[in-house]
């Protein structure tokens, strides 16, 4: 039977995943704030108390893809709610922590859930919609995205600042809980995916996990490091020999976790490529802007971050908009303007200094967002057209999980190049190096030196972007979507 979603109520089922989704985003956005306090209760060091963070990235990002097989298989609106069930105790237990290793425990188990709900939540919204609807349904699903990633730091700060920081992982846990129960009351149920005798594929999924949680902490940790440091050059190698095994099983097992078939499809694989491209240049570029506005413009926090604030906006109303013209024009002139649109903004970035005005500066972000929203509904409503509707589990779980990786690799890579070009001209090569106060100018000019060198870079990685959507315009492969293979060979 078809796992797809009945469609009877679609708004009520996008309202339902929405509710969680939006509490996953704002918890996660809004734990930066604590870190400080979080450290200072338990006289903890700051790279210490990172790991509250890490432990959650590194669990979501690993088991996403098996957890989007997994919902494929069993029901997405049971993996979902169960997930967010797990979020929430998690969130309550990670709040009564006794000890930094046990809200390290808690906060990964935290992260187990979340990758129950982010591998099922889009997938869910894609198959409440008919097909002509994909890009407003994805459009529409990442305003709610981007409304929790700005809401998030705010929220943070009021509850920490009013109560202190185990209140934030309180609120977290009514919040989920909350989610819970309007995704049992407003979410249809689903058939789960049992034709043809496919199982679990147990070895690629435990290949799959290993190897991105392993490729997160590399990338996570090699700027501090070093790229040529025995440990991160293991690491690499170890992830290289299992991506190797991963494809080789993957194309042999009778029940593969990912079906290598649909790299086949000009339209999947592009379209996964461009949006890795992306996200890397795009978030890295997002990473290091406060940096500068704080450490060389001299603004406070909170003034660096409403100048981040129009261009979190227009990427959360952006997509919207562009899934549904692309619903009715067809994706690629969108994935296309989204791209230059990024290229354009990185481009005048790499001319910023200690005089570039701040309204040149909210203008390029504000075209970095906006091309970004216009990019990803689109060519996510693209790529899921490839798909047959029994397998988006998995479909938007590799999505998720390409646009997880682009991101934490920009952040490393962009980071890498601002150290680079600091320790160059005998500066410590770390961004805490740079001090609007007491780091004087030379390491200021160093790190905008690097800062224009690594937009330099990302507007380059974005132009291979633009290649990429240009030839899934113009070069189309003809097929239907792909059918998840049977585990029986002829």
């Amino acid at each position: 039977m078809n796992a797809r979603v009945t469609a009877r109520k679609p708004w009520l089922t996008f309202a339902a995943v929405s509710s969680g989704t939006f509490v996953a985003v704002l918890d996660q956005s809004s734990l930066g704030i604590a870190l400080p306090e979080v450290a200072g209760y338990f006289d903890a060091s700051i790279p210490a108390v990172q790991w509250v963070t890490l432990a959650y990235m590194l669990m979501t990002g690993a088991l996403l893809l098996p957890m989007g097989r997994l919902a494929d298989m069993l029901g997405r609106k049971r993996v979902y709610v169960l997930g967010f069930a797990i979020f929430a105790v998690s969130a309550g237990l990670a709040g009564s922590s006794v000890n930094l290793p046990a809200l390290i425990g808690f906060k990964a188990a935290q992260g187990i859930g979340a990758a129950m709900g982010q591998a099922t939540a889009m997938a869910i919204v894609t198959s409440a919609f008919p097909p002509e609807e994909r890009g407003k349904a994805i459009g529409s699903y990442m305003t709610v995205v981007g409304l929790g990633a700005i809401a998030g730091p705010v929220y943070g700060g009021v509850v920490v600042s009013a109560l202190e920081w185990r209140y934030l992982f309180y609120t977290g846990a009514l919040l989920g809980a909350v989610a819970v129960v309007l995704s049992l009351a407003g979410m249809d149920g689903d058939s789960p995916d049992r034709s043809e005798g496919r199982g679990f594929d147990w070895l690629g999924a435990a290949l799959a996990a290993t190897m991105v949680a392993l490729f997160l902490l590399v990338m996570s940790n090699a700027h501090r490091l070093g790229w040529s440091s025995p440990v991160v050059v293991s690491a690499v190698a170890a992830v290289v020999a299992m991506f190797v095994v991963f494809v080789w099983w993957e194309r042999r097992a009778p029940a593969p976790m990912l079906d290598l078939a649909l790299f086949s499809h000009r339209s999947f694989s592009f379209g996964v490529s461009a949006m890795f491209l992306i996200f890397l240049a795009g978030t890295a570029v997002f990473f290091l802007t406060p940096f500068y506005l704080q450490r060389v413009l001299g603004y406070e926090p909170g003034r660096a971050g409403l100048i981040m604030v129009p261009a979190a906006i227009c990427f959360a109303l952006s997509g919207p908009v562009a899934g549904r013209l692309s619903d009715k024009l067809g994706s690629g002139p969108f994935a296309l303007a989204g791209t230059a649109l990024v290229c354009v903004s990185l481009l005048s970035l790499s001319r910023v200094d200690e005089l570039t005005a701040v309204w040149t500066i909210v203008l390029a972000l504000v075209c970095l967002g906006l091309g970004m929203g216009f990019f990803y509904s689109p060519n996510a409503s693209a790529v899921l057209s490839t798909v047959d509707a029994r397998g988006y589990g998995v479909a938007t779980a590799f999505l998720n999980m390409v646009r997880n990786t682009g991101t934490v690799t920009g952040i490393a890579l962009s980071t890498t190049i601002v150290a680079v070009a600091m320790s160059s001209q005998g500066f410590e090569p770390s961004l805490d190096a740079v001090s609007s106060a007491g780091g004087g100018d030379m390491v200021r000019a160093a790190f905008i030196g690097g800062l224009q060198t690594a937009c330099m870079v990302m507007s380059g990685i974005a132009a291979g972007a633009l290649a990429l959507s240009a030839i899934q315009i113009w070069v189309r492969t003809p097929s239907k979507p792909r059918r998840l293979r049977s585990c029986h060979r002829g």
